[in-house]
C-alpha cells in the first residue's frame, strides 16, 4: 500500500508540472502605446465636441454606449436648456484624467475629472464640472471607444 501511494504521489507531482509547462501567455501587449492610444480617443473626442461633429463622435464611441451623466440642477439645466442638443450636448469639454488603467488588450478604464463649457438660452456660457469614470473597449480595429461613463457633478480635486 506504501509503495502504491509513492507512486500515486509521483504520478500527481508529473501531471502537475506538465500542465504547467502547458500555459502559454499571448495576451501580451505595449502598455505605453495603450496609453497613447487612449489618449488620442480623448483627444479626437474633445475635438469632436468642439467642432459638434457628431458623426466623429459616433465612431468614438461603442453601438451599446452607454452614459449617466450628473443629475446636479445645473447639469439638467443644461441637458434642458443647451443651444447644441443631443448625448453630449455642450460647446466644448477639457478632460483631465487622474488614473487609466489597462485591464486587458481590448478593456480599460478612465477616471478623472472635465470641465465642460455650453451656450444656454440666453446666450450665455456656462461652465460645469465634473468626476467621471469611463469604461473603454479597444476595437477590431484597434481603436479605443467609450463604452460606458458614470459622472458626477461632486467634483473631486
Amino acid at each position: 500500500m506504501y509503495k502504491f501511494k509513492l507512486i500515486l504521489l509521483f504520478l500527481l507531482f508529473i501531471s502537475c508540472n506538465n500542465r504547467n509547462d502547458k500555459v502559454v501567455h499571448t495576451n501580451k501587449f505595449d502598455i505605453k502605446a495603450e496609453l497613447l492610444s487612449i489618449e488620442t480617443t480623448r483627444e479626437k473626442f474633445m475635438k469632436a465636441v468642439k467642432d459638434n461633429d457628431g458623426e466623429s463622435i459616433g465612431k468614438l464611441v461603442t453601438n451599446s454606449v452607454r452614459t449617466i451623466g450628473p443629475g446636479s440642477a445645473a447639469w439638467v439645466d443644461m441637458y434642458s436648456n443647451a443651444l447644441n442638443k443631443g448625448s453630449f450636448p455642450y460647446d466644448s469639454i477639457i478632460m483631465f484624467p487622474k488614473e487609466t488603467i489597462i485591464v486587458s488588450d481590448s478593456i480599460a478604464y478612465d477616471f478623472g475629472n472635465s470641465n465642460v463649457y455650453y451656450t444656454n438660452q440666453d446666450g450665455q456660457a456656462i461652465e460645469l464640472r465634473n468626476t467621471f469614470l469611463a469604461i473603454l473597449k479597444k476595437g477590431d480595429d484597434g481603436v479605443w471607444r467609450l463604452h460606458r461613463e458614470v459622472a458626477s457633478s461632486n467634483f473631486e480635486n
